[in-house]
């Protein structure tokens, strides 16, 4: 298990991150994340935000393949200037339309259900993984106002975490551009150990794709903790649709990376499989936790 970091009471937000305007760093449905050089904090997306963002993906997740030269795959991949357009245009109809054409059933549900799991998995997170390593560092402060790039361009903020050096999937990926997969196939193999220590404290996530993961030394860290459950319910619907993969490194983003290594994609989709599934999370998973 990666070494334990404490989570640390500040007496004031480090300089860092109230000398300088703060670099945004990325984004996801419900969070927008800014950074200085080591410290990382995030913007709450409000409601219409999200729903603007999940009606975008609807339409994308149906569209994508229709749109040329590939537009619609790289908007879903990685989000970009012209998706946070697309977002906004989405969000400023939303005022003009009655809430009840946005707000359809199952819209509602997908917010709901967003919501809740990402308070339960950040409650989990910080009940379970905190000080292990597995995630990034966490300091606390009094509230502080920090200046951000783009819109709002300022926060108030009173806790930060640790910035990674780089998200899993792009190391990966400069390794393989660089032609060292020894290197590409000792980080898969710290992301299941990754994985594996967080059922030993009782803990699964359901999002443990590698655009979810990050790296700091030589530990790689969960950055996401939305999908973080204990409940065995959704731990095994998870399971079941895994076990059901036969080529587990194409669903995980690292086709064309391993293109031309087709004994590290096979050894890494036979770990793979030894791991992820039911009988291997229930052997590792602690006699007193849920379950």
């Amino acid at each position: 298990m990666p070494r334990a970091l404490s989570e640390v009471a500040l007496p004031h937000a480090p300089a860092e991150l109230t000398g300088d305007r703060l670099k945004r760093l990325g984004e996801g449905i419900g969070k927008v994340v800014y950074a200085s050089e080591h410290w990382v904090v995030k913007r709450e997306r409000s409601p219409s935000e999200v729903v603007a963002l999940i009606i975008l993906w609807k339409i994308l997740c149906r569209w994508a393949h229709m749109l040329p030269f590939g537009w619609g795959n790289r908007l879903l991949k990685k989000p970009s200037k012209v998706l946070r357009f697309m977002r906004v245009v989405t969000q400023a109809s939303m005022m003009v339309v009655p809430k009840s054409v946005w707000y359809t059933t199952h819209i509602a549900q997908v917010l709901r259900v967003y919501r809740a799991r990402d308070r339960r998995g950040e409650k989990l997170a910080r009940k379970h993984l905190a000080g292990t390593g597995l995630v990034p560092q966490r300091i606390t402060f009094p509230p502080a106002t920090v200046l951000t790039g783009g819109w709002p361009g300022w926060l108030y903020v009173r806790e930060a975490t640790e910035r990674v050096e780089d998200t899993l999937d792009h190391r990966l990926a400069q390794l393989a551009a660089a032609g060292d997969f020894a290197q590409l196939e000792l980080w898969l193999n710290r992301f299941l150990h990754t994985r594996r220590s967080g059922w030993q404290l009782g803990v699964f996530s359901v999002d443990a794709h590698l655009k979810n993961f990050g790296v700091i030394g030589d530990r790689v860290v969960l950055l996401d903790t939305g999908g973080v459950t204990n409940r065995w319910q959704d731990i095994s619907a998870r399971l079941s649709k895994d076990e059901q993969v036969q080529e587990p490194h194409i669903q995980l983003g690292l086709e064309s990376l391993l293109a031309d290594r087709p004994e590290v994609a096979q050894r890494f989709n036979e770990r793979w499989k030894q791991m992820v599934n039911i009988e291997s999370v229930r052997e590792h998973w602690p006699d007193d936790a849920p379950g």
